[in-house]
């Protein structure tokens, strides 16, 4: 049977879209979650075989929310798993940690997108992280982060390097 770990919606230091409060909750809700789970992929990696991050549906009360979920199938090398849920289980503080700026933003209870999908959050992140003109990262993280997110997404990575005039 598989199991879920839970990870949370979002950055535990952020704000985040509240339900019952946020207009137009469940597009916001969707997209942080989405863009938290790039935020893992560009710390952590993608997960290993036999796992995946995938929003999970939670009801409460007022509705239902997002949070991101690591699923890990009965199929699953329970050897990398472990250790990629180890990893993760505990997410990240800040946005910043993972080379993003916040998608998105609060003043009381209404919401401003700064990115119109994940895909421009991810070619925001690459921006942020790459490399100098001789190939360095000023940050370590940002090697990988920047070397993750360009594995994970390649369309984006694609993107990112046309827009900076460099070969994909």
């Amino acid at each position: 049977m598989p199991i879920t770990i839970d990870l949370g919606g979002a950055p535990a230091e952020e704000d985040c879209a509240q339900l019952g409060q946020t207009a137009d909750f469940a597009r916001i809700n969707r997209f942080e979650v989405l863009a938290y789970r790039a935020a893992l992929i560009g710390l952590f990696g993608l997960p290993p075989a036999g796992c995946v991050l995938k929003p999970q549906a939670n009801h409460h009360d007022f509705g239902t929310y997002l949070t991101l979920g690591l699923v890990i199938g009965d199929e699953a090398d329970l050897g990398p798993a472990r250790a990629y849920a180890e990893a993760v289980e505990d997410g990240i503080g800040s946005w910043l940690e993972a080379g993003m700026a916040p998608p998105v933003t609060y003043d009381d209870a209404e919401a401003t997108c700064h990115k119109t999908d994940v895909a421009d959050v991810v070619v925001g992140a690459l921006a942020t992280t790459r490399p100098d003109g001789t190939g360095r990262f000023p940050l370590p993280t940002f090697a990988t982060i920047h070397t993750n997110l360009s594995a994970a997404f390649p369309a984006e990575a694609a993107r990112f390097a046309a827009l900076i005039g460099e070969p994909a």
